[in-house]
């Protein structure tokens, strides 16, 4: 069986390795074909060479390049989808239709288009100009960013196509992408045609390189490497605070999603309203791609009563009924089982699942516990420990102050949602909650579940630690999520021929908007 090249310096070559690996079929629990490299050093070495190269040209590149680039991308993404879905369903069991060819393919293709834009508009940058006392300042790349990417989205959280690549390039970075072992194949398809795409915009070939997997050493060496600019990472809390304390100590900043329960308070007059309603759309969100979302609702707060009875019961039942589809991987199963075997040891009682289902495939009984508020403020650690996959807590609580305890206890998390009646009854309880509750997350909800991010200007995925390693900054959302790969540059007394467009009298393409003397504008400066 032939060995897969890595894309190192422009050229698909064979990788020096320490060993090799293969993706497997979760559906059925089979590996599949293809043998990848486990790079040793060397591989890393020449790819950090090679990316540095690429920054110095990048650096006077016009932006209409990038730009180019990254819709020339897009446009062939879409060319060899079929493929793509084909690759990325054996690998990943996510279903070809509607997941990944109608959802996720398209989302992945227009974040790369969002990007381009904001590339050309400018206004990322937050162009800053002083006219008094001729200082202006703007962002400008980092350098060389190396992209982790998950394994619950093979294309639009993907090393080489998805939202932390699309942001390091276009605020002007070579990317190195390091493929999530779950999906191999479907990265290596994309660098595919990311090399392609570069040689038609004109971009250095060592924009984006690819590398499959190295040793839990050499991963660590990389991120501290003082080559690297910056990291994007989303994955498991576990490898990602053993990365996130390498870069630190070299002072290199590491952008990591890391772990998320995302709470949901049920507050009482909304199920007196539309409890039914409520337990459908929890359970449809918490099952809903077997629970592999980082937004998962993993934690539910309900107020004590005949009316939370009746919703348990509900949820319960619709757990019951439904079918589990495939986990990621053997290791998210195995995960899951510690994660289900923690929150039961810890008090947690089984309503229903809690157990590995028998073959094909690696698939998990859909799993709901309860406990008491009381219960879980004497474990509450345990208790917040995320069961990626198809899995809720239940925690059913005697009053507001009760709640607001729990509040304090709360790990940071992506996403906290809080439902309420139409009619006003819960509104004192949510007046007292929100403010506890909006200090522990990135995104707060009302009335709707938090499975799904939208792509939008406006969207913070992020959070307070752990939820991510920094929580003033955005994976999802153009122009925000650039923001991270970036640097802020001031030129002080700087001749005019010497500053870099973004900050010259003209409004380069008049479009960009800056920050002139205290008030937004798209104006030249001086008109």
């Amino acid at each position: 069986m032939s060995l897969q090249p890595v894309l190192i310096a422009g050229k698909w070559r064979p990788a020096r390795s320490t060993g090799t690996f293969r993706a497997e079929n979760p559906a059925v629990g089979k590996t599949l074909p293809g043998e990848y490299p486990i790079s040793d050093w060397s591989d890393c070495n020449e790819a950090l060479d090679a990316a540095t190269a690429a920054f110095g040209e990048l650096r006077t590149t016009p932006v209409e390049k990038i730009a180019a680039f990254l819709n020339k991308f897009a446009e062939r993404i879409e060319k060899r989808s079929a493929e793509l879905v084909e690759m990325a369903h054996a690998e990943s069991g996510l279903p070809k239709t509607p997941r990944l060819a109608e959802v996720e393919l398209p989302r992945t293709t227009g974040q790369l288009r969002q990007a381009a834009a904001a590339v050309l508009e400018g206004s990322w940058a937050q162009p800053t100009i002083d006219t008094k006392l001729n200082i202006r300042s703007c962002l400008s790349a980092i350098g060389p960013v190396a992209v982790f990417g998950p394994n619950n989205f093979p294309f639009a959280f993907n090393s080489a196509a998805g939202g932390d690549f699309a942001a390091a390039i276009a605020a002007g970075n070579p990317v190195i992408a390091k493929s999530n072992t779950s999906h191999p194949g479907t990265t290596r398809l994309l660098a595919e045609e990311a090399l392609a795409a570069l040689g038609e915009a004109g971009l250095p070939l060592a924009t984006v390189q690819l590398i499959y997997r190295t040793s839990h050493h050499d991963g660590e060496k990389f991120v501290s490497d003082p080559r690297l600019g910056a990291t994007g990472y989303t994955g498991s809390r576990h490898a990602g605070l053993k990365l996130k304390a390498a870069a630190d100590a070299a002072g290199k900043p590491f952008y990591a999603e890391l772990s998320s329960i995302n709470p949901v308070f049920i507050l009482p007059g909304v199920l007196a309203e539309r409890g039914a309603k409520v337990a459908e759309e929890f359970a449809g969100s918490c099952l809903l791609g077997s629970g592999q979302f980082c937004t998962n609702p993993g934690l539910v707060i309900l107020f004590a009563g005949e009316s939370t009875e009746q919703f348990i019961a509900a949820v319960k039942q619709r757990f019951e009924a439904a079918t589990p589809g495939p986990l990621l991987s053997s290791g998210v199963a195995k995960a899951l089982l510690s994660g289900v075997q923690t929150v039961q040891t810890a008090g947690a009682q089984l309503l229903t699942g809690g157990q590995p289902l028998p073959p094909p495939g690696y698939r998990f009984a859909n799993t709901l516990f309860r406990v008491t508020g009381e219960n879980f403020l004497t474990a509450s650690e345990k208790l917040q420990t995320e069961m990626f996959g198809n899995a809720s807590l239940l925690v059913v609580v005697r009053d507001a102050k009760e709640v607001q305890t729990i509040l304090t206890r709360l790990d940071g998390n992506l996403t906290g949602c809080v439902y309420s009646d139409t009619q006003g009854s819960d509104d004192v309880l949510y007046t007292e909650l929100e403010p506890l509750l909006r200090a522990n997350v990135g995104r707060l909800i009302n009335d709707k579940m938090p499975t799904g991010v939208a792509v939008s200007p406006a969207m913070n995925h992020g959070g307070p630690y752990p939820a991510t390693g920094h929580p003033g900054f955005t994976a999802v959302g153009i122009p925000a999520s650039l923001r991270r790969f970036a640097v802020l540059q001031c030129y002080d007394n700087v001749r005019p021929n010497r500053l870099p467009a973004t900050l010259r009298d003209a409004n380069p393409q008049g479009k960009m908007w800056r920050l002139v003397d205290g008030r937004w504008t798209q104006a030249n400066v001086g008109s």
